[in-house]
């Protein structure tokens, strides 16, 4: 060492510079360290701020694997194996969706037909473009929306049609289907409708596909899949004003509009840590959730809204990266109807990771809930269990994921429920049960189907789930 150089310990290691810090130079070996620093934090970031596009990868490749699929076709996830492809469903109510991409498609026509649905189109964001059915601007007696794409003028001969623009090309309508009986369910899929504007006087018919059983999808892909996914949507979708400064990191290693990617090994070593960390943090961003005001929902509880941000993803002055990324670490979709605060409209979800005493939610261990008498909701409420590995339906050999009100519960005297949530059925509550697995950690939404008056003034509340054994 030269003995005009000066080291400063850091927390990424020993720095040298020549002469001292102030009036010296980084030498060559602190330069390599401090840019391989730079690209490493910068990759981290990205990585929290694309995963609302990255995290879609999931329901397109479930979407591709359908046989034959095509752009427009109607998709149906009805059973425990097809609904455990996604993040996060409500295993009581089926999903009908497509994907399109309007720059080859649009303009496109999304028919929603008379009926109990609930729904929502969103961008490659995740950001709503309309809600549909019940807290849409039809309400459930139906409608035609007409999709437009970036750039794309309003066609003439709409009259009668919701026309809703998407700031991206690639778009993802989708539709929970209600009715409490499945044969009223099945009708009502039949009359959804998808199909390009310059089809209308003569649509075709839907063509129904099934993911492929052999596919598993939902979470976003790992290591430096991520990367090759975060680089597809940046090459087929219009740069936002917003993303300018994120796209200038992007260009750190090797991501870049209009052209290949291609890492080199110092880039591919990066991004595969970077990737492992950024889900770390993600990780706890999601679960343990801080400085997001939105996720309040009780004091003294371990219960919080999961939907934590606004579906615009945007506040008065800065947009809401932590809270987006903590709701598309678990979940896919965002919608106005999904945070309403009217009574008897859309729907609440609340998310619970910790049991009554904070400790983490544990597959090896029993838990009860028990549920108030008289809850608060016009439809219905359901419990869903879930796999933090996967953030999808739990992995268990019953294929049980989730106990609702629309089920035949044991209920106490008192109108209250006791649902009980561990690797073994309770003596007498086998109805009310939901296995776990051990060696595996999970989490729970609570989900308030058209919520009342009473869960909005916190007359009725959820408490927390105690530990059995």
């Amino acid at each position: 060492m030269n003995a005009q150089t000066e080291i400063v310990d850091t927390r990424i290691g020993k720095l040298e510079f020549t002469h001292d810090f102030a009036n010296g130079y980084p030498t060559k070996e602190t330069v390599e360290k401090l840019y391989d620093e730079r690209d490493f934090q910068r990759a981290c970031q990205v990585y929290l701020w694309g995963f609302p596009m990255v995290s879609w990868e999931g329901l397109e490749g479930l979407f591709r694997s359908g046989q034959d699929a095509a752009y427009g076709d109607l998709m149906l996830l009805e059973t425990y194996s097809e609904l455990s492809r996604v993040l996060t469903p409500n295993a009581t109510t089926p999903y009908a969706f497509t994907w399109l991409n309007l720059e080859q498609n649009g303009p496109y026509v999304v028919e929603v037909p008379v009926g109990p649905t609930a729904g929502v189109v969103d961008d490659l964001w995740q950001r709503p473009v309309t809600d549909m059915g019940l807290p849409g601007p039809d309400a459930g007696k139906g409608g035609k929306y007409l999709l437009l794409g970036p750039g794309q003028e309003v066609p003439a001969g709409t009259d009668g049609y919701i026309v809703a623009r998407s700031s991206t090309f690639n778009v993802l309508p989708f539709l929970r289907l209600l009715p409490s009986d499945a044969k009223d369910r099945t009708a009502l899929a039949a009359k959804i409708r998808f199909y390009p504007f310059n089809q209308r006087a003569n649509p075709p018919a839907n063509k129904l596909v099934r993911p492929d059983d052999q596919r598993i999808v939902g979470s976003a892909p790992r290591g430096l899949a991520y990367w090759e996914q975060l680089s597809r949507w940046i090459n087929e979708e219009p740069v936002q004003e917003r993303d300018r400064i994120m796209m200038a990191m992007l260009r750190s290693f090797g991501i870049e509009k209009g052209k290949p990617f291609k890492p080199d090994e110092r880039q591919k070593r990066i991004l595969t840590e970077a990737a492992l960390v950024g889900e770390a943090m993600a990780k706890a961003n999601d679960f343990d959730k801080r400085q997001m005001e939105l996720s309040h929902y009780a004091d003294g509880v371990q219960w919080h809204f999961s939907l934590a941000l606004d579906p615009s993803q945007e506040a008065e002055n800065y947009t809401q990266l932590d809270e987006r990324t903590a709701w598309f670490y678990e979940a896919q979709a965002t919608s106005k109807g999904m945070v309403t605060k009217t009574p008897g409209v859309g729907s609440v979800y609340l998310g619970a990771y910790k049991d009554k005493d904070g400790d983490w939610l544990d597959g090896a261990r029993s838990y009860r809930l028990r549920v108030p008498p008289n809850a608060p909701v016009e439809q219905f409420w359901s419990l869903t269990i879930y796999d933090v590995s996967t953030r999808t339906l739990i992995d268990n050999k019953e294929q049980i994921a989730e106990r609702s009100s629309r089920m035949d519960l044991v209920k106490n005297a008192d109108g209250s429920v006791d649902l009980y949530v561990g690797p073994t059925a309770p003596p007498g509550f086998e109805k009310n049960w939901i296995p776990t697995v051990p060696g595996k950690a999970w989490f729970a939404y609570f989900r308030l189907y058209a919520p009342t008056a009473a869960h909005f003034n916190h007359t009725w509340t959820l408490p927390d789930f105690d530990k059995v054994r």
